[in-house]
């Protein structure tokens, strides 16, 4: 048996210290996507989107959460050329956490998506 002083219990204690932070979402966005440059030239886009959970209230009514994402770099270009508001939009990314504090002295977090990838969650649009 291993005691946590030995070099083979730190070891394994470490690795199973490990965390996961993976997001998948599938949902339309609910505005056009924001793009823009940082001051270094860095692309950036900011998008909304709207995901139906897969459960009802006690109503049998549908519940949306609304998303806020990013994405960056080529994925912003990407996300800017070919997403529109309402398109269905498939997500994989992780979650991050932006706090602050305003001129109230008032203490805000926001919860987000980094959209590391993106698929288009809908067939290509026939043209007339």
């Amino acid at each position: 048996m291993l005691t946590s002083t030995e070099p083979e219990a730190r070891t394994q204690w470490k690795e199973e210290e490990r965390m996961l932070n993976s997001v998948s979402l599938m949902g339309r966005l609910t505005g056009e996507p924001e793009f823009r440059t940082t001051p270094s030239q860095v692309p950036v886009t900011t998008f909304p989107i709207a995901c139906d959970r897969d459960f009802s209230g006690r109503e049998n009514e549908q519940k949306t959460d609304f998303i806020d994402c990013v994405a960056w770099r080529g994925t912003a270009e990407f996300v800017q050329r070919f997403f529109h508001k309402g398109s269905m939009i498939i997500i994989e990314g992780r979650l991050q956490m932006h706090s602050w504090t305003d001129r109230d002295g008032g203490r805000h977090e926001k919860a987000e998506i980094l959209a590391e990838n993106v698929y288009f969650g809908d067939s290509r649009k026939k043209e007339d």
